[in-house]
C-alpha cells in the first residue's frame, strides 16, 4: 500500500507541477502580448480617430496584435501599414483605408454658441475655449478626424483643406 501512495504522491506532485508550468508559460504569453500591444500602439498616430472602425488608436492596436489587418488606419497611410506589418511580421499589404486628404477644423466663431460639445469630442484637445464663450481650434494640433462636428448644435464647424485654413 505504501508504494501505491507514493505512486499516486508523485503522479500528483508531476501534474502539479505541469500545470504550474502550463499557467507560467500563459502568463509570459500575456506578457509578450501586452509588449506587442504598446508597440503596435506606439507605431499608430494616435489621432483617435475611430475610421479604423475602433474607438481609438489602443483598441486598434489589440485588434491588430490578435489577428485585426494592419492596414485599416487611414491618417498613418501606407507607410504606417507598412510598419505595423513589419513589427507584427507580417508581409506588406496595401492600405485598405483611403487615405484622407489633410483637412482641419474650423469654427465660425461668430455663430459659435460656446456648448463645449465640440471640446468634450476632441480626441485630441485641438479645441480651446469656455462654456458661453467662442472657442477656437488650434490648427497644428488638429488632426481633422471630423468627431467635433457632428456634436455642434448650431453646425459652425467646417472641415477644410489644411492648405485653405485661415
Amino acid at each position: 500500500m505504501t508504494g501505491l501512495a507514493t505512486s499516486l504522491g508523485l503522479v500528483l506532485l508531476s501534474l502539479v507541477g505541469l500545470l504550474a508550468l502550463a499557467r507560467a508559460e500563459r502568463r509570459r504569453e500575456a506578457g509578450q502580448v501586452a509588449t506587442l500591444e504598446a508597440q503596435v500602439h506606439a507605431l499608430l498616430p494616435q489621432t483617435q480617430c475611430g475610421h479604423c472602425g475602433y474607438a481609438g488608436c489602443r483598441p486598434y492596436a489589440k485588434a491588430v496584435v490578435n489577428g485585426a489587418p494592419a492596414t485599416l488606419c487611414a491618417p498613418g497611410g501606407q507607410e504606417g501599414a507598412d510598419l505595423l506589418a513589419r513589427a507584427l511580421g507580417r508581409p506588406s499589404a496595401p492600405l485598405e483605408a483611403p487615405t484622407p486628404s489633410p483637412l482641419v477644423a474650423v469654427i465660425r466663431e461668430e455663430e459659435c454658441i460656446g456648448c463645449t460639445k465640440c471640446i468634450q469630442a476632441c480626441p485630441v484637445d485641438a479645441i480651446l475655449g469656455a462654456a458661453q464663450r467662442m472657442h477656437s481650434v488650434v490648427e497644428s494640433w488638429c488632426t481633422g478626424c471630423d468627431l467635433c462636428v457632428e456634436p455642434c448644435p448650431v453646425d459652425c464647424i467646417d472641415l477644410i483643406p489644411r492648405s485653405a485654413a485661415p
